[in-house]
């Protein structure tokens, strides 16, 4: 966190970061394989959408 310039920057670093690392970091730890794997096909898909929002 040294190279951020202040702490509301930091701040709003990582808010937005923990909102995308939720939809990519599932607890694959509770998941079966095949669940896993759909759920991060899933992630994927809404981050494409969203991206593709973001880009029209």
């Amino acid at each position: 966190m040294d190279r951020f310039i202040s702490p509301r920057q930091t701040q709003r670093f990582l808010s937005v970061h923990d909102q995308a690392a939720t939809i990519f970091r599932p607890k694959h730890h509770r998941l079966s394989a095949a669940a896993y794997r759909q759920s991060r096909a899933d992630a994927f898909s809404l981050w494409n959408n969203y991206a593709a929002e973001m880009a029209a």
